[in-house]
């Protein structure tokens, strides 16, 4: 199952899958980034695994 949001090509750090999601909808990736390294130290948010299957989920970059 693939989801119709693709991983960024030129901003990505790591995958791109943050980057991916700021050029969807339009956030500034510095503060996505900044908001998802924030959940991802809470217990009740499992930012490891939620980046890797957001990451097995989004295209490629085109």
């Amino acid at each position: 199952m693939k989801i119709n949001i693709h991983r960024s090509k030129n901003n990505r750090v790591i995958a791109g899958v943050i980057g991916g999601l700021s050029e969807k909808y339009d956030w500034n990736p510095f503060l996505a980034r900044v908001v998802f390294v924030l959940l991802a130290f809470t217990p009740f948010f499992p930012g490891i695994i939620a980046y890797l299957i957001l990451m097995i989920l989004m295209k490629d970059p085109a």
